[in-house]
């Protein structure tokens, strides 16, 4: 048996985060793979860093707990809407949840929450037909909204906004793509 690079998106984006975690000193953490903190137009490091964060992770824990997630669904969904939609996907929802952030917020983003969360509730579109929500769909969003919700009672160091962001474009992304490839 061979082994198949099945999912180039999904593997190609796991294996440079963790290439960012193994090589990459905190302070280039900082100024590469960190979402911009203020909405900052006539930089151009401002536009690299609206794609760069999500590469970055602050530990090995963070980086483990979102490719875990990414890897376990995002091929399934490489699959279902090919590499240049689900690639298309992904840059959407990081420029989407950078810039919201750097409007409504004034610290920065870094790993791949909201990419997790995006394939998370796009997953559970993968059964759509025409003028029906899927029940699978209502369930993971009230149980991910709901989560999120109270999460955001807790002083931690998790931005629970890039979560909800991540999962409000997968869910846009579910609803106005339908599954199609």
């Amino acid at each position: 048996m061979k082994i198949k690079y099945n999912a180039p998106v999904i593997l190609t984006y796991t294996l440079i985060a963790i290439l960012i975690v193994i090589f990459c000193p905190k302070a280039t953490l900082t100024a590469y793979f960190t979402s911009p903190s203020s909405l900052a137009f006539s930089t151009p490091q401002f536009y690299l860093r609206l794609l760069s964060y999500i590469l970055g992770h602050a530990s090995w824990a963070h980086l483990m707990g979102n490719i875990t997630i990414i890897l376990l669904v995002g091929p399934l969904l490489e699959e279902k809407y090919g590499s240049g939609k689900l690639l298309e996907m992904i840059i959407v929802t990081a420029i989407a949840t950078g810039l919201l952030n750097a409007f409504f917020f004034s610290n920065s983003l870094i790993g791949g929450s909201a990419i997790a969360f995006m394939l998370i509730l796009l997953s559970s579109f993968s059964n759509i037909r025409s003028g029906q929500i899927p029940l699978t769909f209502v369930i993971v969003a009230l149980l991910f909204i709901g989560s999120e919700v109270i999460s955001i009672l807790k002083i931690d160091q998790i931005s629970q906004f890039s979560h909800l962001a991540g999962g409000g474009v997968g869910a846009a992304y579910g609803f106005l793509r339908g599954g199609r490839k």
